[in-house]
């Protein structure tokens, strides 16, 4: 059974034009799920449609057996689905690091005991333990976004959603807080779905959504989607930086494999030459 599912999801801000149209799609415990898409292709509006932030108009949004057209299930799915924005200056509400982290645990009624041991299991998930008493304020864009990470792990979800999570940091932060999602998606089987408009950041998922006017035009491995490059021109999307130099090469000349997607895979393809 699948934790997520969403099936023929409808839904628009204004009731004149819908956002979300007809989405059907499922995420299963411990995947990595990639969801891509241009600007206003509504894959902010499904983030928000999976943690019941928006209650679809049509279809229903299901997590772990809780509909999201209940009201009465929106305490349970919240718990179960933790969102991460794009700016993490928006989401740290605390002057101390640990009061950001506890405040989500607080608000549930954890006990006092219980709230210090997911403050700590929360900032080593994300490499953040030393800055335990530091001001956000003063830290990195990266360990900001470390840090709102953490805030949502102490909730302790079953799914991580990651909402355009890197679109602000520069290339080390954006670096940092994928290998966190990384390793907490293979170390701790947090089901991770990454938003993004970063091609880079898709390769290692192990399913891809491609959404475009509201709609999912496609579902498939990394490979399988970055090979149709009709699909990518219609849905105005680009091939990670590494496929590009790989497609250049090849043209002129070059006998690499097809496939390639990262600068791993490129770098030991060269190198074999």
């Amino acid at each position: 059974m699948a934790l997520l599912t969403a099936e023929n999801v409808c839904f628009s801000y204004d009731k004149k034009g819908d956002v979300i149209k007809n989405v059907t799609l499922e995420v299963n415990e411990g995947e990595y799920i990639a969801v891509i898409g241009h600007n206003g292709s509504g894959k902010s509006t499904l983030a928000k449609l999976f943690n019941a932030l928006l209650k679809p108009d049509e279809g229903t949004v299901t997590v772990d057996g809780f509909s999201s057209s209940d009201k009465k299930n929106l305490y349970e799915i919240r718990k179960r689905v933790g969102v991460v924005f794009q700016n993490p200056d928006n989401q740290l509400i605390a002057s101390i690091v640990e009061d950001d982290v506890a405040f989500g645990p607080e608000n549930l009624g954890v006990k006092r005991e219980e709230i210090k041991e997911r403050i700590d299991f929360a900032l080593k998930a994300v490499g953040m333990e030393k800055y335990l008493k530091s001001t956000p304020s003063r830290l990195s864009g990266g360990q900001k976004q470390r840090i709102a990470i953490a805030g949502v792990l102490a909730l302790k979800p079953k799914i991580l959603v990651l909402d355009e999570s890197t679109a602000m940091l520069d290339p080390q932060g954006r670096k940092e807080v994928l290998e966190v999602v990384k390793n907490l998606n293979k170390e701790q089987n947090v089901t991770v779905i990454t938003i993004t408009h970063y091609m880079e950041e898709v390769v290692d998922a192990d399913r891809v959504y491609v959404i475009d006017g509201g709609k999912i035009e496609a579902t498939g491995t990394p490979a399988e989607i970055f090979k149709d490059r009709a699909l990518l021109e219609r849905t105005g999307l680009e091939l990670p930086l590494a496929a590009k130099i790989a497609d250049k090469l090849i043209s002129r000349g070059v006998p690499l494999k097809d496939g390639i997607l990262t600068r791993e895979q490129l770098a030991e393809a060269l190198c074999a030459l």
